[in-house]
């Protein structure tokens, strides 16, 4: 396995577990928001730009929603 394979696996990995840990807090979040961020760096590394797009959407998504949760939490 090369290193960019590596990169990938572990990238993928964190990004899946902070998916999971979500609704234990906000900075889960945005630590979500940095593994799709890593994900992305990964699939343009490995030349699945397409995939890298879609992470990168799902970054902004990820950081979208972590804005709206801290207005919402200083709302109430």
């Amino acid at each position: 396995m090369d290193a960019v394979t590596l990169y990938g696996v572990a990238a993928v990995t964190f990004m899946m577990i902070m998916h999971a840990l979500e609704p234990r807090g906000r900075g889960f979040i945005v630590a979500f928001a940095l593994g799709c961020a890593l994900s992305s760096a990964y699939d343009f590394l490995s030349e699945a730009w397409p995939f890298g797009v879609v992470e990168a959407i799902w970054t902004a998504v990820a950081v979208r929603r972590f804005v709206v949760s801290r207005s919402s939490a200083r709302s109430m």
